[in-house]
């Protein structure tokens, strides 16, 4: 019998904890110390079940392989229940077997809507045992790297300053840190700018990234698409492409990024990654332009079965000026926007119309001792220069330089960066009694950006106001559901 990891499946070890995960259809498990040795046994390539022994046994003393070959048998045909690997007879068979993401499968995502394991193994999530597993051990698992700051757009909505996208990535920076990642067992890169395709050796970037079996997203307006960019993601382990399309109505998306042409091209580009089955994403910032017409991209998503993501707060600058922000929806308007992604979302209203909808709410109430957010915890940011940030929009909180310190350095030992990861729920203190805190997820850029001072303690209003006026339209919609289904 042979068996190996599917071809979307990744495979690493954070400390003394055994992870694998298929960004297909977004499954993952842990396992313990011992399973963990069975996990690292796999690779890419076919192995038999005495390779695989032979491998596992130098970890142990005093075992037979006699001893753990059952047990092996039954960890990997667990494996192969919950998708995560295959097995066979030949090589042929495994290929046969192993199923990658479609848009033609009957339930294809490109979004994790429930973080619940298709079977049940233990009682607590992946999700939350890593967060509890991350808070008292960091681990560097996912990094965003800007290849360039250029853009070839310039949306009114940007919290990057125009006047600092100049500078691309020097290879020599990106193919270091690339060995620093391997190094450090970083699973996600996510590789942004700017427009990342603007960079010269995109390309030649991105295959290099797969060679080092990182599991890959790309930040981009498509508009640079090429057919060669296509059939490079279509052989690699691609987990998502994500790009930001305002309207259907082509004035309305070039006015918001200022450059005509610019949604033809980015349609164009949408239509050929799903016409070649790469994961999708559509990010669909909503501000006072486009908020008459975004309905229409999630229709258009729903079409192409590819799921699009609202955002009705546009957050400030970087540098702390706030001018882009008159482009920002009015509360009132907010509203708006969530009364239309109620009324059209069915899923949304399956997870929030329950008759227990009220006492979860009442219930409620994140964990004092809860980390804030994964800066810090999982992920951080670098930008061209070699600068790194908690996250891409907090570019006045810098916290190392890859010229001057390593990757793991700053990870590790950075002020900020440990000040942040230290930070709790009960950090907030005047979040500590909000009934509203089942709809909102705190997000310190949001504050920092917008305060004078760049807090990211100080809470912006805001978002605070829009989570209430969210919580206002669901509780009204949950109201009608009860007394609907009460006759």
């Amino acid at each position: 019998m042979l068996y190996r990891q599917k071809f979307d499946a990744f495979i690493r070890k954070y400390e003394n904890v055994g992870y694998i995960t298929n960004k297909a259809d977004f499954s993952d498990r842990v396992c313990n110390e011992s399973g963990a040795v069975f996990l690292l046994a796999l690779s890419r390539e076919p192995q038999s079940l005495e390779e695989l022994l032979n491998k596992i046994i130098v970890a142990f003393n005093d075992v037979t392989i006699e001893d753990i070959r059952q047990d092996v048998i039954d960890f990997y045909r667990i494996l192969e229940e919950d998708g995560f690997i295959v097995s066979g007879e030949t090589p042929e068979e495994l290929d046969r077997k192993d199923v990658r993401f479609s848009y033609s499968q009957l339930e294809a995502k490109t979004v994790k809507e429930n973080f619940a394991p298709k079977v049940p193994r233990a009682e607590e999530t992946t999700p939350y045992f890593l967060a509890e597993h991350f808070k008292q051990n960091p681990h560097l698992t996912s990094l965003q790297i800007e290849l360039t700051s250029r853009c070839n757009e310039r949306c009114i909505h940007c919290y990057i300053p125009h006047e600092c996208k100049n500078t691309d990535i020097k290879p020599e920076l990106f193919y270091s840190v690339l060995d620093q990642c391997r190094e450090m067992g970083v699973l996600e890169l996510t590789l942004s700018g700017g427009e990342p395709m603007l960079h010269p050796q995109f390309l030649e970037f991105f295959k290099m990234a797969k060679h080092y079996d990182f599991s890959l997203n790309v930040l981009s307006n498509l508009t640079l698409l090429t057919d060669e960019i296509v059939e490079a993601m279509k052989t690699s382990r691609i987990s998502s492409v994500q790009t930001s399309l305002y309207s259907m109505i082509p004035e309305i998306h070039d006015k918001i990024t200022t450059i005509p042409g610019s949604w033809q091209k980015t349609y164009d580009g949408i239509i050929k990654l799903v016409e070649n089955d790469i994961p999708l994403q559509i990010s669909c910032p909503v501000m006072k332009q486009n908020k008459e017409s975004f309905s229409g991209v999630l229709r258009f998503g729903d079409k192409l079965r590819v799921r699009v993501l609202i955002n009705y707060c546009i957050m400030a600058k970087c540098d702390n000026t706030t001018e882009n922000l008159e482009n920002r929806l009015s509360i009132d308007e907010v509203g708006d926007v969530i009364e239309i992604i109620v009324e059209d979302g069915e899923k949304y209203k399956n997870l929030t119309m329950t008759d227990d909808y009220f006492k979860q709410c009442a219930e409620y109430k994140k964990d004092p001792e809860g980390i804030v957010c994964g800066v810090g915890i999982s992920s951080i940011c670098m930008v061209a220069n070699g600068n790194v940030y908690p996250c891409a929009g907090w570019q006045n909180c810098v916290c190392g330089n890859l010229y001057e310190k390593s990757l793991k350095d700053i990870w590790k030992n950075s002020p900020k960066i440990n000040w942040l990861r230290n930070l709790r729920n009960k950090d907030f203190k005047e979040c500590a009694d909000c009934k509203n805190q089942i709809f909102c997820s705190m997000c310190m850029v949001r504050n920092a950006n917008e305060n004078p001072d760049g807090d990211p303690l100080k809470l912006n209003r805001h978002f605070c106001d829009a989570v209430a006026k969210n919580r206002e339209i669901v509780d009204r919609w949950a109201i009608e559901y009860q007394e609907k289904h009460k006759k």
